[in-house]
């Protein structure tokens, strides 16, 4: 548990988190308008989504089997009947006045995630509810001084709102659980979690209390687009609440939104609650009705979610819970360690991966999917190293030279001359060379066997770094000793 230091003594925050997931669909929900990002301003929209006079929705079944999808990825009860309701409130980007949403009768009900926290620990956190709703169009305020621009392209677009309950008590925890809700989704391939691109929003709902106390109010900061933004915003809005109390004020439950610039909250609204929205089952659409059949079958189609790979890394390659979790928490990146492990050491893969592999994609900006070394080429060079065609310090230079061609390492050994030395022959004679050349470095040696390895140094410049290092040992070894 985290606790805020304050004047009076210690505080705890209690964190909840709204995650709004745009459904990975070709139409939205209840239109059959498209969902590309960054389409030109009203360029697709139906007239379902601009509710004109006599259109009527028309439920998308693929949005009802994503969402099913999420639920049992979240290890959530789905519920075979939910009602679509009319949430009513008036912005100038919701044309019909309401929203379709779901309140009292949600398709996806109670379940949990686990997370990840420093240490190597882990704990769950309650989901109260998953719903299918539409997302509003999008009010443009910096394109003209005086007026308003309204963009109808995301009006209609499916929603997932993910609710968690009250079960988190730091930033670092929120930043966990969005992270792995992320990773869940972009597995189960229902939400492509761009964040930067609006495709997953989180309100933040934080109260305080005196440890072992009743919930504090609440306050609700408004779509945070970034994990980062997230953290900074419960951090400074935790703190504020404490001053507040501990100045002898109370909290008013209200809508906040963050400043990233400045780094602070500031208010927005009081907030709304439900009956200030008037929901109301929504006499255009049907209660949604799903059979058990409809959802064993998509049951059975999920992929392997990331807990269980993460064990199964854990168990199958021995490695460790944290080198497991780092390489599970992108699908792309669990797949690429699993074709270089594949048939190999998994410690030497893991290693390759996360080290040399992963700071050249950091260093290059790139993702896995555009990486110049595929998972194939980074299995043969750990092939070429184990039966003995190059050295590790071969395999370093190899590796550059892979990323600079995008090569075969096979090929390029052969193209460059790299294939390490084994004839003891001809490592005997650059050996004794070197010996012969330093009497001075002999005597030194022989008073101080420390200096050997300046030998060995010596040795691998002048076979240009291709003799074998332990045939290289072995025979300086024998004639130093002699």
């Amino acid at each position: 548990m985290s606790l805020i230091k304050g004047e009076t003594g210690d505080w705890e925050v209690v964190l909840g988190l709204e995650v709004h997931a745009q459904v990975i669909s070709e139409a939205k929900l209840f239109s059959g308008a498209p969902t590309a990002f960054g389409a030109d301003p009203n360029t697709q929209v139906s007239l379902v989504d601009a509710a004109m006079p006599g259109m009527l929705p028309v439920i998308n079944a693929h949005c009802v089997e994503q969402a099913v999808r999420t639920g049992l990825g979240l290890n959530a009860k789905i519920n075979l009947r939910s009602v679509f309701d009319r949430k009513n409130y008036f912005f100038p980007d919701l044309p019909a006045g309401y929203q379709i949403s779901q309140y009292k009768d949600p398709i996806v009900g109670e379940g949990e995630v686990e997370i990840d926290l420093e240490g190597g620990k882990s704990r769950k956190v309650g989901i109260e509810r998953l719903h299918l709703e539409q997302d509003a169009g999008k009010s443009l305020h910096d394109q003209h001084a005086t007026q308003t621009y309204i963009d109808l392209n995301r009006s209609g677009v499916a929603l997932m709102e993910i609710v968690s309950k009250p079960d988190m008590r730091s930033a670092d925890e929120a930043a966990a659980y969005l992270t792995k809700l992320r990773s869940i989704v972009r597995y189960l391939g229902t939400c492509d979690g761009n964040m930067d691109e609006g495709s997953m929003r989180c309100d933040v709902n934080v109260s305080v209390r005196k440890p072992g106390e009743p919930l504090g109010t609440r306050c609700e900061i408004k779509n945070v687009n970034s994990i980062r933004f997230v953290k900074q915003a419960i951090e400074y809005e935790a703190r504020r609440q404490v001053e507040i109390i501990e100045a002898g004020g109370k909290i008013d439950q209200e809508t906040r939104r963050f400043d990233p610039g400045r780094g602070e909250t500031r208010s927005m609204r009081s907030k709304e609650d439900a009956h200030d929205y008037r929901y109301f089952p929504d006499p255009d659409l049907l209660p949604l009705i799903l059979t058990q059949d409809f959802v064993d079958g998509i049951k059975k189609s999920l992929p392997e979610l990331p807990d269980t790979k993460k064990d199964r890394f854990v168990s199958a390659y021995k490695l460790t819970p944290y080198d497991a979790g780092v390489l599970v928490a992108e699908k792309e990146t669990a797949e690429f360690f699993e074709t270089v492990a594949n048939g190999r050491d998994a410690k030497e893969a893991v290693k390759l991966v996360t080290g040399d592999f992963f700071a050249m994609l950091n260093r290059r900006g790139a993702t896995i999917a555009d990486s110049p070394i595929s998972a194939a080429n980074l299995g043969k060079l750990l092939d070429l190293q184990a039966d003995g065609t190059i050295s590790g310090r071969i395999a370093k230079d190899l590796f550059v030279a892979m990323e600079e061609t995008g090569k075969d390492p096979a090929v390029l050994v052969e193209e460059r001359g790299l294939r390490q030395v084994t004839d003891t022959g001809a490592i005997e004679t650059a050996a004794r060379a070197v010996i012969e050349a330093n009497p001075d470095k002999v005597a030194a040696y022989k008073a101080k066997p420390t200096m050997f390895g300046w030998f060995v140094g010596q040795v691998m410049k002048a076979t240009g770094g291709k003799a074998n290092p332990k045939a290289v040992n072995e025979t300086l070894k024998k004639l130093l000793d002699a």
